[in-house]
Parts: C-alpha cells; structure tokens; sequence
C-alpha cells in the first residue's frame, strides 16, 4: 500500500522544480493545513490537496472556518472559490478513477494517479488545471520575512524531532530561559 509520505515524494520529485520553487508539505496556512504547496519566482501559489479516499475527499466540503473580523462561518471551498483565498490555485490529487470529474468543483484542478505496486513507479495524469482564483502574490499576502523565520524555526524543530528519536534530548523550558534574560 502506497504512504501518503511516498505519494507527496514521488510527486515533488516528478513536478517541481526545486531552483525555481518553494515547495513545502504539510504546511499549515490560513485556516487549515495544505498537503502540498508550490510558490513560484513570481509569487503564483498552487495548494494541492490528497484525497485517498472517498469519504477523505467528502469531508474536504464540509471543512469550515469562522471570520474573525464578522464571526460568520464559510466553508473552505467556498473561501477558495470566491478568491477569499491565499493561494492563487487549487488542486486535488486522487487515485485514477476514484471520484467522478463532474462533482469536483470548477475552480479546482484535477490530478489523478495510478501507482503500479510491482514496480513501485507512480504516473500522474493532469485531468483539469485549477482557476487561478485572484491576481495577488503570495508575497503580497504574506510577509516574507516572517514566512522565512517560520521556515527556519520548522528546520530546526524537525532536526531536534529527528535526533529525539535516536537519543534523548534535554532541553530547558523556553520561558525560563527568556526569564532568566
């Protein structure tokens, strides 16, 4: 069985190019986490979505998130559709054949994959490109100093989870550290 880690690496290794890029996985921005996302020279983002499954790809609709300037509710893909919405596109990567083209909304591309597990080779098939759903850069939302600092704080704390796990670590509480200051 194809992991979804295997899936993103097999992806990212066959679509991007890395010198041109940022790509990034499991990346938590607006009101919820993106599977994958690509932000080119330009500042065009590309939020691509996995779905595995078909109740997976139900529940993405039902995702909501609360305005918190006027407190009403919106769900996601209505957030995305309206251009309301950080990244300039939006994508879904699926199992070939798994969802029926017609009840994914326009404004999100389609890719589908077939993963061939006795040569372990995965193709991917563009089915539709997404809307671009508004004009803005990425770095025009986003300030990107701070994208920068948070990029370098995840290195680091994912260093640390790693080497955590071959040998303990001991590490004193950051709030006394700045007390002590």
């Amino acid at each position: 069985m194809l992991k979804i880690e295997e899936l993103v690496h097999a992806y990212i290794h066959s679509h991007c190019d890395f010198e041109k890029e940022i790509v990034l996985t499991n990346y938590f921005q607006a009101d919820w986490e993106a599977d994958m996302l690509f932000i080119d020279s330009d500042g065009f983002s590309h939020e691509i979505e996995i779905k595995l499954s078909k109740s997976d790809f139900k529940n993405d609709f039902k995702k909501s998130y609360l305005n918190k300037d006027t407190g009403e509710k919106f769900l996601k893909h209505d957030k995305i559709s309206c251009g309301d919405y950080i990244c300039n596109a939006f994508s879904f990567l699926l199992p070939m054949g798994m969802i029926e083209h017609s009840t994914i909304p326009e404004h999100c591309g389609i890719i589908e994959f077939y993963h061939n597990e006795d040569t372990w080779e995965t193709e991917f098939y563009l089915i539709r490109s997404p809307r671009k759903v508004h004009e803005d850069s990425y770095w025009k939302l986003n300030d990107k100093d701070l994208f920068i600092r948070k990029m370098a704080l995840n290195l680091l704390q994912r260093k640390l989870e790693i080497k955590g796990k071959h040998e303990e670590l001991i590490f004193k509480n950051p709030f006394d550290i700045k007390k002590s200051k």
